[in-house]
Order: C-alpha cells, then structure tokens, then sequence
C-alpha cells in the first residue's frame, strides 16, 4: 500500500491554477506569513481566501472601503509578501469585501491597565472626601474609590 500524500498532491498540482502553489502547502505559508507581511492592522481587515484560476490570490477585506484602499497598495503588500514566502507567493492579488476571521482577543494583560499604587497622602484626600457619609461601610468604599481616583490623577499628571 502507497501513501495518498503523494497522489493527493500530484492531482492538485494538475488542477491549480497558473503561477498558484501546486498544494495547500502554499496556501498555509501565506496564512501564515499573512500578518508579519501586511501588519496587524491590515491583519485584521483583510484576510487570504483563495486562489483564483489565474493564481491571483483572493483576500477578503472587512468592507469595501478596506477592499478599495488595499486595491491601491497591492504592489506593496505583494512585494512585503514575497518577501516572507518568496516562491509560494501568488502573482498578483486581489482585494473583495467578504469575510474575514475574527480576531482573537487581547490578553487581559493588555486589556487593563495596572492600577497605579496608593500612596498615603491619597488615602488622607480620600479619607476627607468620605469623611461626611453616615454608614461606616459606604464611607470605607468611597473612600477607597475616592483613593484610587486620587491615585490614577496623580499617575496621569506624572507625579
């Protein structure tokens, strides 16, 4: 018994189009080379579809305004791209609204920014801002608000 790696491949570099990679081999290098060369903004407007008859490789844009505007600076994307996949790279590219993958979500860590750290003399503001409120419990709570308020306008005037 043979493998059908090889018989899989042979047929698809029969039927792929002109100037296309013969195998999805192709494909999976400019998916993945998509973002380095195009950047993460274009990443996420624009995505690799498919290979036209031609070679033309297809990429999806979020709208037609993405579409238009990528139209224009073909020349360049596909220059970044053969850069990063040389030989597997179409010979020219196409930009049509369609869909695109959604992007994966930003870590937490780049999400939220870290708190600035309460120091003394916030807590004391604080502790007078609250000073008027009648239920112990609401007082501590605005008081720690008012703390971390006091903190994140100092951080914010780089003090």
């Amino acid at each position: 018994m043979e493998r059908l790696g090889r018989n899989v491949r042979k047929e698809l570099g029969r039927f792929a189009p002109r100037g296309a990679p013969a195998d999805a081999e192709g494909m999976v290098a400019i998916v993945r080379a998509w973002p380095g060369a195009v950047g993460e903004t274009m990443a996420r407007n624009a995505w690799p579809a498919r290979f036209q008859r031609d070679g033309t490789l297809l990429v999806h844009a979020s709208s037609s305004t993405w579409a238009f505007e990528l139209d224009r600076m073909a020349a360049d994307v596909l220059e970044r791209l053969r850069a990063e996949v040389g030989d597997a790279a179409p010979p020219a590219l196409k930009f049509v609204p369609g869909p695109i993958p959604e992007a994966a979500a930003e870590p937490a860590a780049k999400r939220a920014p870290t708190p600035p750290k309460v120091a003394p003399e916030d807590r004391l503001g604080a502790a007078e801002i609250a000073a008027g409120i009648e239920d112990g419990d609401l007082r501590e709570i605005v008081a720690r608000a008012a703390a971390a308020s006091l903190a994140r306008a100092r951080a914010d005037r780089g003090i």
